[in-house]
């Protein structure tokens, strides 16, 4: 596939933690329904996607998080944790990492296609593989945690 024509996109990811944990979904196994052009089938991803033409970040972020695991969160209480390149064989992606701290209420697969589960998990006991933009955004919040920042 030729690349000279493509443009970086630009993707958002949730951190969402609930008492030390962590919301991770599992992508399906089937690239297709997948749906991911950093081919992430298979590994355990954040709330996240593309940004929409004239969408703000924080309203992407708000929107991916409904869309994904049907609970409305409060745009006020996101804060960027990371700023990232993801680049793949033919996708360039520049993905912008939130944290939400303040989240209430039970997650849902609302894609099952897509993600086939959303589970808690310790910060100390990661799933494997992970989705590399959440890898990314996790390990900036581990980094930030330890020098005081987060």
């Amino acid at each position: 596939m030729n690349n000279e024509n493509k443009k970086p996109q630009v993707g958002v990811g949730v951190m969402i933690l609930n008492k030390e944990k962590v919301l991770l979904g599992k992508r399906n196994v089937d690239p297709k329904k997948a749906d991911s052009e950093l081919h992430g089938e298979g590994s355990w991803t954040m709330p996240g996607g593309k940004l929409d033409f004239k969408e703000k970040l924080k309203d992407a972020a708000v929107r991916e998080v409904l869309e994904e695991i049907g609970i409305a969160i409060d745009k006020e209480n996101l804060k960027i944790i990371s700023v990232s390149d993801d680049i793949a064989p033919n996708a360039h992606f520049v993905t912008i990492g939130f944290l939400y701290k303040d989240f209430k209420g039970k997650p849902q697969v609302m894609e099952p296609e897509e993600i086939v589960e959303w589970k808690w998990f310790s910060l100390d006991k990661l799933p494997n593989p992970l989705y590399p933009p959440s890898r990314k955004i996790l390990d900036e919040f581990v980094h930030q945690s330890t020098s005081g920042k987060a």
